[in-house]
């Protein structure tokens, strides 16, 4: 169904390694997506998932000279709740860590990207989703195209964070396109949920893929889990086999 050779029979039948769809989506170019002069906006509810989603659309903006700014709305400090180990005081220093290396991975220009951090509490964005609207206007124009988890992803807070953003975007004349996370990994029966019809394909070469996997490892913290306390790793294996595919998929 798709040409990749990672041990696809011993993972789950999960939408983005079983959905028939995929070989029939779109492929566009990134100067059609991002037309030339236009700034990319990446807004990520927590850390990682600007990486996880758009890890290698970034490095195709970066090396093509397009402006760039990323929006971290939380700290990602509360993915490890009950955690000795992971305290949410150890992560809020932590996570911001891992994703300085996670961007110096990705070969971005740290010394010219722009990046607003939001100081939102993680897992509870969705009580604030009119001020979380506010704030993203803020800092968009008119002209951007905008990039963020899709309102309908199944995580509250990336549902908030797709509603917010498709809002601020309208509000200000940018472009939104939605980018699903965790609905690649619903179940293959699932698949008739996902808007198809929006869906593209962005290529990406063998090096762009490598240095996003690479970059995705940078999360030291969420690789792992706490059997002992009943947390699952929140980078599990089907993700970390996912984003070794040849192409990103984007909702237009």
């Amino acid at each position: 169904m798709k040409s990749v050779s990672f041990s696809e029979a011993s993972l789950p039948a999960q939408i983005w390694n079983s959905a028939p769809q995929l070989d029939n989506i779109p492929v566009i170019n990134t100067q059609a997506l991002v037309p030339a002069g236009a700034r990319a906006v990446l807004i990520a509810p927590h850390p990682g998932d600007e990486v996880v989603t758009c890890g290698g659309l970034l490095q195709l903006l970066s090396n093509l000279g397009h402006p760039l700014q990323l929006i971290s709305l939380t700290d990602g400090s509360a993915s490890h709740p009950g955690s000795q180990q992971w305290s949410e005081k150890r992560l809020s220093v932590f996570r911001p860590q891992e994703s300085v290396e996670a961007l110096r991975r990705l070969g971005l220009p740290m010394h010219s990207l722009k990046w607003i951090r939001g100081g939102f509490t993680d897992n509870a964005l969705v009580e604030r989703e009119e001020q979380i609207t506010h704030f993203i206007a803020r800092y968009l124009r008119p002209g951007d195209v905008v990039f963020s988890t899709w309102c309908e992803d199944g995580n509250v807070d990336h549902d908030t964070v797709g509603r917010a953003c498709a809002k601020a975007a309208a509000s200000v004349g940018a472009t939104y396109n939605d980018v699903p996370f965790w609905a690649w990994h619903w179940p293959a029966r699932d698949g008739e949920l996902i808007p198809w019809h929006r869906a593209r394909k962005v290529r990406l070469d063998t090096w762009t893929v490598a240095r996003k996997s690479h970059a995705t490892h940078a999360y030291a913290s969420q690789l792992d889990g706490e059997p002992a306390i009943g947390l699952a790793p929140s980078l599990p294996r089907s993700l970390l086999e996912r984003i070794r595919l040849p192409y990103e998929i984007v909702l237009v």
